[in-house]
């Protein structure tokens, strides 16, 4: 394995749709000569079952040519050949001239790998390997597939709306972050309920206790938005979406709101502080008196898909939905 000098400074599996497998996926001008080709890989190492994939698809992509990047502290873990290029972080310096990042794993490390796609312009190819996965594009038994289409070149990309949050306290902004799926204002402790005032567009909307308030986009509908009790809102609708949590007030609805409109909660003062919590994965306590404001993000993450199937088909893939019975679409 080689050491990169570039990094000291880093869906579902249902059959393809007809024809799917021929699409015609990303090329060069006619007539040049293909560069090198560089995948960078991105696994939960904390599994057997993720390294073994990792090994697999490492395999197959060399001995068809294509250049492998890894994280070197992932790299430890793995039975990797010598020719894999390690490098240090995960930047975008280090993500430079790849054309993929291929995540194997369960949710988790699905979002770890959009922090690490977001802002560098390569697309995202999810493998699950956990439970849901409705980021990923397959399943782990479909890793040979996976390997083929993107020896051939055989995948779309699409870009997902993400979320620029602001925090404010006394009026000065103290902390920017980014959200793919959502940005959560949740209570801290078990036995009091969070005080806020949520406002839509600078108007205020209403204001009640709560364990929390979830803002989301369509692609974060189907995780803590949906388990918070809001709508399914398929990818390609442009909205936002704003979701209490047990809030105890008669107006507390899931509501759904222009792409291009700014949602805000307000933690009350002389209450309890809460906590943001970004994707599940990065957080920050919010004092009493801090406002949190949501809008569409400025920099999308893009992702790579391998077949046509509907979102339709997928929600009732991933979530094993009971469909017998029907009869079919009328021509």
């Amino acid at each position: 394995m080689t050491d990169s000098s570039s990094s000291a400074s880093a869906s579902a599996g249902e059959p393809d749709a007809p024809g799917a497998a021929d699409a015609p996926g990303p090329a060069g001008p006619a007539g040049e000569p293909e560069g090198p080709r560089t995948v960078f890989l991105v696994a939960h190492t904390g599994r057997a079952a993720a390294l073994r994939s990792a090994e697999l698809v490492v395999l197959g992509l060399l001995k068809s040519g294509i250049g492998v990047r890894v994280l070197a502290h992932e790299a430890r873990d793995m039975p990797l050949p010598s020719e894999v290029e390690l490098v240090q972080e995960c930047t975008p310096q280090a993500l430079a001239g790849c054309e993929l990042l291929i995540v194997l794993g369960g949710d988790g490390t699905l979002l770890r790998g959009a922090e690490f796609a977001r802002g560098s312009g390569v697309p995202m190819l999810g493998v699950n390997l956990g439970r849901v996965g409705f980021l990923a594009e397959a399943e782990r038994d479909d890793l040979d597939r996976v390997v083929d289409r993107v020896v051939r070149k055989a995948y779309e990309v699409e870009e997902r709306m993400t979320l620029d949050v602001l925090v404010r306290n006394n009026g000065d902004v103290v902390h920017r972050d980014w959200a793919l799926n959502e940005a959560a204002v949740q209570k801290v402790s078990a036995e009091r309920m969070l005080e806020v005032v949520l406002e839509i567009d600078g108007r205020p909307v209403t204001g009640f206790g709560c364990d929390g308030i979830v803002c989301a986009t369509p692609t974060g509908s189907t995780a803590y938005a949906f388990s918070a009790g809001g709508p399914v809102v398929w990818p390609e609708v442009e909205a936002l979406l704003l979701v209490p949590i047990s809030a105890h007030a008669l107006f507390a609805k899931p509501l759904v709101t222009s792409p291009d409109s700014v949602l805000a909660v307000e933690v009350q003062t002389g209450t309890q502080h809460g906590v943001l919590w970004c994707d599940g994965r990065r957080t920050l306590e919010l004092p009493a008196g801090a406002r949190v404001e949501v809008r569409r993000g400025t920099v999308p993450v893009r992702l790579a898909r391998l077949h046509h199937a509907s979102f339709t088909d997928r929600l009732v893939a991933k979530f094993a939905l009971p469909v017998s019975g029907w009869r079919g679409a009328p021509h």
